[in-house]
């Protein structure tokens, strides 16, 4: 049986922490290091570079950071496994190549292409990406590839490549695949597994120092460890893995080009300091189709956030909405809503609050001049102490995402080796039709009798995690490992899955009413998941709300006032 492999990760997104891909490399070892630079907001931004100048279209920092590390990585053999390719993974692998030659170095590059997939049923579309999975990463790196650059994969595969590769799994050993699919999942967003975007923060050690990026030591049987290097900041622990295991998921079911994960049957446990095991991941056949990010430009849009200040909040902004309304041309305009500040506040920002006007529309023109002229026009002539958080800019074009699927055939997985030669990796042997239907899945609890509570906020001992995906808006709730004893654990979650049912929704997410939520149970995490669809309309780039991506919707939940047992507490 071979050793685990130890694959680190130094990038969540395109914008992470640049120094990350040195501080891993030289902080401890690793087989490999993968990189994590694309979501689906990325793919817009990495297609409106290529509308500037085709060449482009691949993450630009990544070659920033090989400039400076590239001779460290190849010094202690560590291979480096990135998606940054985006839309031009051969550019990307031209562009290492000069790099490399410009450090007088001479590495095995190889990439991976055929996501692209405009040319089927997507005319127009700036983007339209299949998600691959890891199987043309292990095939490049069975070949000797020292650095492996991709396009659109999941993020998950830039681990299952190198696992698939390291222990010579094939395509039907889905537990091991399973395994290694949530080891990804963990890891790919960097620091949020050490304690980034943590609910938890307040008890994080080491908060001084720069969060630690992970480490996933992934088994011959697919199970792993989870760990960062010694000494970085943050912590590794069943809650902090925890947070990132429920982000931006679905279902209990994980569809993936590899393998479809049983994210239900994932155990977690404390090994150590720093140091947490995942175990039991059950895995089947993959789906029949792949998921497509597809990005289409939506348009163009414009906003101003107005100040309000002291009394009548209320009327000012029924004022300037009467002024403003009639003047605006635009298709679409949402006005935020008005919270008044509290009474006597000691200082002028504390007595204010805002008030956001958002216009879209096809055409530039109604969210351009039109639109920021009608504001500055009302400086002197609208509701007192009329000011703005910053002065009126031009409109800004938007791009509209939407989840498409294609069928496996009609997309050819290819890697190009290091020496020019192109192998398509044949799809896997089985595929499971997707037949389960969102909705909310049967507590495993019974339901507790009425007993005496305390009003007291969700987040007594609950944790959160909120993200999104596409115009769905997901968060992760669990029950805290705060040193209680098992007996009590279990009665929280017991609790927890009770509250958030689908009739309590409502209640908790007043933002929800009248639309459809999916509640998912995870009882070996202690864990819920719901999914709010259309919360985001057509997705971040395209949303207007204050909150865009839903990264702050767990912690609103996690602050709303709810009926906790007094035995709980």
């Amino acid at each position: 049986m071979t050793a685990a492999i130890r694959i680190g990760n130094c990038s969540g997104f395109y914008g992470d922490r640049l120094s990350a891909m040195r501080e891993m490399l030289e902080g401890g070892e690793l087989d490999v290091l993968t990189g994590d630079y694309l979501a689906e907001l990325t793919m817009l931004i990495l297609g409106r570079d290529q509308m500037k100048d085709p060449g482009l279209g691949y993450a630009r920092t990544f070659v920033r950071q090989l400039e400076d590390c590239l001779g460290l990585a190849l010094e202690k053999g560590v291979t480096v496994v990135a998606n940054a390719g985006g839309l031009n993974a051969a550019g990307l692998a031209d562009k290492v190549r000069e790099v490399a030659r410009g450090l007088g170095l001479d590495p095995q590059v190889a990439h991976v292409e055929g996501d692209d997939v405009r040319h089927l049923s997507f005319p127009g579309a700036l983007t339209a990406n299949a998600y691959l999975g890891g199987s043309g990463i292990a095939a490049a790196l069975r070949e000797g590839a020292d650095v492996v650059v991709t396009g659109r994969v999941t993020d998950a595969s830039l681990v299952v490549g190198p696992a698939m590769a390291h222990h010579g799994w094939d395509p039907t050993a889905y537990d091991a695949l399973a395994g290694a699919v949530v080891a990804g999942h963990v890891i790919e967003c960097g620091a949020q597994a050490t304690g980034g975007n943590f609910s938890g923060f307040l008890d994080l050690p080491r908060r001084h120092l720069p969060l630690g990026f992970p480490v996933a030591e992934v088994a011959a049987d697919g199970s792993s460890v989870i760990t960062k290097h010694a000494g970085t900041g943050g912590a590794v622990t069943v809650d902090t893995v925890t947070a990132q295991l429920v982000y931006e998921i679905q279902s209990t079911r994980y569809l993936g080009p590899d393998v479809t994960v049983h994210l239900d049957s994932v155990r977690l446990e404390q090994q150590g300091e720093d140091r947490v095991a995942i175990s039991g991941v059950v895995g089947e056949a993959p789906p029949e189709q792949l998921k497509v990010c597809v990005n289409e430009l939506g348009g163009w849009r414009n906003s101003v956030e107005l100040v309000l200040t002291g009394l009548d909040v209320e009327a000012k902004a029924a004022w300037v909405r009467e002024q403003l309304t009639p003047r605006l041309s635009a298709a679409e305009v949402v006005w935020s809503e008005v919270t008044p500040p509290p009474a006597d506040a000691a200082t002028e920002e504390a007595a204010s609050t805002l008030l956001r006007c958002t216009v879209k529309d096809p055409a530039p023109d109604p969210v351009g001049r039109a639109f920021t002229a009608a504001v500055v026009e009302l400086a002197l002539a609208s509701y007192p102490g009329f000011t703005m958080t910053a002065p009126p800019a031009a409109g800004t074009p938007f791009g509209v995402y939407r989840a498409a699927y294609v069928d496996r055939a009609e997309v050819t997985h290819t890697v190009v080796h290091a020496d020019g030669r192109r192998e398509v990796v044949a799809d896997p042997p089985a595929t499971t039709p997707v037949t389960e239907a969102p909705g909310a899945r049967p507590s495993p609890y019974p339901s507790r009798p009425d007993v005496l509570t305390r009003r007291l906020p969700l987040g007594t001992f609950v944790h959160a995690r909120s993200g999104d995906k596409g115009g769905d808006a997901n968060v992760g709730l669990w029950v805290a490992h705060d040193g209680a004893d098992r007996e009590l654990y279990d009665a929280r979650v017991q609790w927890l899955f009770k509250m958030v049912s689908p009739r309590g929704i409502g209640t908790l997410l007043p933002e929800a009413a009248g639309l459809d939520v999916d509640v998912w149970l995870l009882p070996h995490l202690g864990a819920v998941n719901l999914v709010v669809h259309g919360l985001l309309g057509d997705g971040v780039a395209a949303s207007t709300r204050f909150d865009p991506q839903a990264k702050g919707l767990g912690e609103w939940l996690r602050s709303r006032t709810v009926s906790i047992e007094r035995s709980l507490l």
